[in-house]
């Protein structure tokens, strides 16, 4: 397991912080006061956020498992958040019991638990690293160690580039960490998006500046502009619970969850 070495154990408590927010929102107990106030806030103007957290994971799941049908045996998960059953590990492993899965967050916390996401398969191989995603270059340090760049990588950047504003570069960052990736790589998005409405993410978007977190949600057009050069999975961009749903999964309303999903290969 590696760590940037720089302060692992340290948390602060002093202001919220989104990883253990969406724990909260999971119904997960790894959040402070501060946290749980914070996200009650945002719970307030959107009441769904919990609901739509859980879709969120469920997406990820499914993407993770067609992509692990498709022959992808590394997957890089940056933005892993708290560990939550099941992880993406889990999902892969079951499909492609030889997957190597790396993990990849800044939150402290996360650290504590890695021990829970290095549980694997006896043929897969599991690894947890302490960056940012905005220290790509330090990411892709990491991987070169880990994976086989000769084969084909999943990125999984799943509900984490909406607290990457504008300022930070994201489609920049994606950019660069999928350049030295081998052609069949591919990569998974989740964003919220305003579209629907963009009142009322406005001023979550402010909860969460507030608290020192740079969030920015994104349009569809915004959104689809992290593909550019890539091959899009069918169904495209769609909103999460209509990528390639689970049969009888789909609700009334749910064209218009606020998160837009995309898969896409690099050719």
């Amino acid at each position: 397991m590696a760590s940037d070495g720089n302060g692992s154990n340290r948390i602060d408590t002093s202001r919220p912080h989104p990883a253990r927010m969406y724990d909260y929102y999971l119904g997960g107990k790894d959040s402070y006061l501060v946290d749980r106030e914070a996200a009650e806030q945002v719970v307030s103007l959107y009441p769904g956020i919990k609901e739509g957290a859980w879709l969120n994971r469920a997406f990820m799941h499914r993407a993770a498992r067609r992509l692990a049908g498709l022959g992808v045996r590394q997957f890089l998960d940056i933005g892993t958040g708290i560990p939550t059953q099941p992880n993406l590990h889990q999902t892969v492993q079951r499909v492609a019991p030889a997957a190597r899965v790396m993990y990849t967050d800044y939150d402290p916390i996360v650290l504590r638990h890695a021990e829970a996401l290095l549980r694997g398969t006896p043929e897969g191989r599991i690894e947890y690293v302490e960056a940012d995603v905005r220290e790509p270059a330090k990411i892709l340090a990491a991987a070169r160690e880990f994976f086989d760049f000769e084969q084909p990588v999943a990125l999984s950047l799943v509900a984490l580039l909406h607290f990457v504003s504008d300022e930070y570069d994201p489609i920049g960052i994606v950019n660069e960490l999928l350049t030295p990736m081998a052609p069949g790589s591919y990569v998974v998005l989740s964003h919220v998006t305003g579209d629907f409405e963009p009142e009322i993410w406005a001023r979550i978007v402010d909860i969460y500046r507030n608290a020192g977190t740079p969030a920015q949600v994104r349009s569809r057009e915004e959104f689809l502009r992290f593909f550019d050069g890539l091959e899009l999975l069918e169904p495209g961009v769609t909103v999460g619970p209509l990528w390639h749903p689970e049969p009888g999964s789909v609700k009334s309303g749910d064209e218009k969850l606020p998160l837009y999903v995309g898969v896409a290969r690099k050719n």
